[in-house]
Parts: C-alpha cells; sequence; structure tokens
C-alpha cells in the first residue's frame, strides 16, 4: 500500500489492486426474548442486506423471520427441547449450544416477565415462566452424545447445514476442542466472557470464564498439535468492537467472527446493565410495547457500521501485505506485544505461549479434510428412500419393512427430512409406514414429521423419538 496525508493532515492509505477480502462475519446468538423483536427484525433485514449471517440464539425463530432462512443460524441445546423440523430446516447453519462465554456459569436465565404470549408461542414455553438454558452436562454426557447429536442433526437437514458447536472460553478448553473437531462438527464458537445481554443470575457472569483471545490461542494451537486443525473451523466472539479486534483473532486461530454487542450499540443501545429487568428505555432488551415504542435502531445503522468494521480489516491486511483472511490465520508471527501498557500491571504479563508457540505458519480449515459422515450407508439411503422414492415423488401412501440393530443410527430422520421438505404438515397421519424388527440404535426416529410412522418390534436406545414433530413412533416386544 501507499499511505499519504491529504490536504488536511490525515493519513490516507491508497490499496495496491487486486488487494482481496473475504471476512466471514456474523451477528451472534441474542435469542428472541432477551431482545425485542424491532431488535430482531433491524439484524435480520441488516444480515440479509449484507450478505451474512445472524444467529436467532436458543429463542427459537419468530414466524416472521423465517423468511430470512438464508441468513439465518438457528440455535439448538440438546436438540430435545423447542426443536422441531421446519426450525432446523429454516436456517443457513446449526448451532449446538454446549456453553456460552458471557454467562459461563449457568448459562442463561431470561426471567418470567419477557415471556410475553408472542415470545411464548415462539419459544414453545408457557406465558410468564422463566427460561433457563439447560447446563451443557444435562443431555450430552460425553463426546459421543454430542457425535451423536451432531449425525442427527446432518440427517434432519439432508447433510446440507453446516454445525457449529458453541464452547465457553474456559481452563483446558484445548481438550474439549479436540473432542469436537473428532465428532464430526464443521465449526467451533470460542465464546469470550465479556458481552451478552446479562440475562442471568450473578454468579453465572462474574468471575467465571476467559477472554476469548486465550481460549482461541489454546484450541488452534492444540488442533494443531493433534493435526485436527484443517478439519472444522473456529469462530469466535465476545464483545468484538472493530477491526483491530477481528485481525488480531484471525491471527490467533480464527476463521470466522461473531458480533452482538457492537450492533446493539448501532440500534441505541446505551449500556444500562438492566437487560434482565425488562425495562430497557431504549427499547431493544425489553418486551414491554410502550418501551418498544421507543425503539430507534436502523439496519442501515449496522449495515454501515460492519463495511467500517470490513474497511478497517481491509486497511490491517494491506499494510501487513496479506491478501485473503486464509493467509492471515495464525499468524501470531505478526503480533508483537506492546511495550507501554495502559496499566502498569501490563508490564508483568507473560504473553510468550500465546506469541511464539512452536505452531507457526498459516493453518486453516480445508474442506477436503471435513469429517466423513459416511452417511450414504445408513438404513435411510440405502433401504428406505429407494424404496418410497415414487411414493415420495408422488405424494401417495406406502411401506417399508426392515430389520434394524442398534449400530443402526438415527433410523428415519433422513427420510423425515425428505417428507419436510416436499410436504411439509400437509400429509395425513401414517401416509408412509416403515416396519423394524430388532434393536433400534440412538436417536431412533429423531425429529418425525406429520404423516410418517415408524414401529419397532423389539428395543430402542438413547434419545428415542428426540424432538418429534407430529409423526408417530410405536415400539412394543416381539411377538
Amino acid at each position: 500500500p501507499h499511505i499519504r496525508r491529504d490536504a488536511n493532515g490525515r493519513l490516507i492509505t491508497e490499496m495496491t489492486p487486486g488487494i482481496e477480502l473475504s471476512t466471514p462475519i456474523m451477528f451472534s446468538a441474542m435469542s428472541y426474548g432477551s431482545i425485542s423483536y424491532n431488535a430482531h427484525a433491524a439484524l435480520a433485514k441488516a444480515a440479509k442486506t449484507l450478505g451474512i449471517c445472524y444467529n436467532t440464539g436458543e429463542g427459537g425463530l419468530h414466524e416472521d423471520f423465517y423468511a430470512y432462512g438464508p441468513n439465518t443460524i438457528v440455535q439448538v441445546a440438546s436438540g430435545r427441547f423447542g426443536v422441531h423440523k421446519d426450525y432446523l430446516n429454516a436456517g443457513a447453519a446449526i448451532e449446538i449450544k454446549m456453553g456460552q462465554g458471557a454467562k459461563p456459569g449457568i448459562g442463561g436465565h431470561l426471567p418470567g416477565t419477557k415471556i410475553v404470549e408472542d415470545v411464548s408461542k415462539t419459544r414453545m414455553i408457557p406465558k410468564g415462566s422463566d427460561a433457563i438454558s439447560p447446563a451443557p452436562h444435562h443431555d450430552i454426557y460425553s463426546i459421543e452424545d454430542l457425535r451423536q447429536l451432531v449425525d442427527s442433526l446432518k440427517e434432519a437437514t439432508r447433510h446440507k447445514k453446516p454445525i457449529i458447536v458453541k464452547v465457553a472460553a474456559v481452563h483446558n478448553i484445548g481438550a474439549i476442542a479436540s473432542g469436537i473437531a473428532r465428532s464430526g462438527a464443521d465449526i467451533i464458537a470460542i465464546d469470550g466472557f465479556r458481552g451478552g445481554t446479562g440475562a442471568a443470575p450473578r454468579n453465572s457472569i462474574h468471575n467465571a470464564g476467559m477472554p476469548w483471545e486465550l481460549g482461541l490461542s489454546e484450541v488452534h494451537q492444540t488442533l494443531m498439535r493433534n493435526g485436527l486443525r484443517s478439519h472444522v473451523r473456529i469462530e469466535t466472539d465476545g464483545k468484538l468492537m472493530s477491526g483491530r479486534d477481528v485481525a488480531i483473532a484471525c491471527m490467533l486461530g480464527a476463521e470466522e467472527f461473531g458480533f452482538a454487542t457492537a450492533p446493539l450499540v448501532t440500534m441505541g443501545c446505551m449500556m444500562m446493565r438492566v437487560c434482565n429487568l425488562d425495562t430497557c428505555p431504549f427499547g431493544i432488551a425489553t418486551q414491554n410495547p410502550e418501551l418498544r415504542k421507543r425503539f430507534s435502531g436502523k439496519p442501515e445503522y449496522i449495515v454501515n457500521f460492519m463495511r467500517f468494521i470490513a474497511e478497517e480489516v481491509r486497511e490491517i491486511m494491506a499494510r501487513l501485505g496479506i491478501r485473503t483472511i486464509d493467509e492471515l490465520v495464525g499468524r501470531t508471527d505478526l503480533l508483537k506485544k506492546r511495550e507501554n501498557s495502559a496499566a502498569p500491571r501490563g508490564k508483568l504479563v507473560d504473553l510468550t505461549k500465546i506469541l511464539n508457540h512452536p505452531y507457526q505458519g498459516t493453518c486453516h480449515y480445508r474442506k477436503e479434510d471435513a469429517y466423513a459422515f459416511a452417511l450414504e450407508k445408513t438404513v435411510d439411503e440405502q433401504v428406505i428412500l429407494p424404496k418410497l422414492h415414487q411414493n415420495l415423488m408422488n405424494g401417495k401412501p406406502g411401506q417399508v419393512e426392515l430389520q434394524v440393530s442398534s449400530t443402526d443410527r438415527t433410523v428415519g430422520t433422513r427420510f423425515g427430512s425428505e417428507v419436510t421438505q416436499r410436504f411439509g404438515h400437509s400429509l395425513p397421519e401414517d401416509t408412509y409406514q416403515i416396519l423394524c424388527h430388532g434393536g433400534g440404535g440412538q436417536s431412533f426416529g429423531a425429529f418425525l414429521p406429520k404423516g410418517v410412522t415408524i414401529r419397532l418390534s423389539g428395543d430402542s436406545n438413547d434419545y428415542f423419538g428426540k424432538g418429534l414433530s407430529g409423526g408417530k413412533l410405536v415400539v412394543f416386544p416381539p411377538k
């Protein structure tokens, strides 16, 4: 680049022709209920304009926002509560919420006062009841359980959607991330302890978790050490506020970047820290109709801000002589410690293990190294779909009978995803009947839609009928 001063003495950076910028930036998870309909609408419209994604959070997707599906990331916990076929198929990606950085203790806790009728309908919980994010271990006890959930979500969405696993930046997060990479997840989201709407008890917010910088550095280095770095993409968020933050995150190992607090500020948030009380005076973090009238944010404000972020990243890359984001991933050799810290204790901080580790150089996700699920070998692909193909094409009733084993996981889910895609909820009950004999594997009939009935003569494993979405499951002992 050529750096010069204009007539007013301001520095102007003129980019060399051919400099490229691809910033996979997104809006981080903010659930409907924690923030208002107005705020969600502004984020959705801004995401569509920018061609990026916004994350609905665990609070579900309001029916008005299904139209923004290609720009939506839908979030689940275990996939058991408030999750159905339409929700899973609505977004461009699915995020499994294992932990939340801004509330790393127990997790989110939305007071019942914010669960008004519209929020209750969207989140499928009783009006006025507290919405508490389940603890991460409530339904996922091991990496094998996580792997099963990833597999189920892949089959529920016809293998087409990336699966993100979100974890809080905590001690030994590198070991956790290694397990997540082996589970088949496409993206690991590292969530720092800063930011968040504050909808949780104090013991979930204060004195818990770590900065995203520490968590991200540990994850990147641990995955490099175990030969897993090219298998997954790494995302980070937790109060990223500038293009400089994005560039530093990229150098520490991230390829994707989430913004949440900053977009709320561009919509008018003044950081009153009363998000959990439903008294936000700016109509952002409240469901009170009178306060929502004060909302003054516009999608254009968010769009302008994010374009400034991208431009700042571009300028930093130009100064470093970097053409693409991929070339910047993991380049800690381009970082150095400040010589004059603003705080006296800053001189005591040892950054050696972050800046001078043995895994220097660029290493990032490669599609060819991604986890191979071999879903084409499943019962659905090999037996159910071929035998009922014509019935699916013309919508006529059909029946298939087969033997199953406990090694056949998520039976019927892949077929159910085709039914959802073609017919939605329009089919009569028992249109398609699948008669199974033997042992049903994990997640048997998960997310089964209306119109499909599976009868199992035998026994079944964990997660039988998880997220049942209108279908029928019958299990009985063999005669």
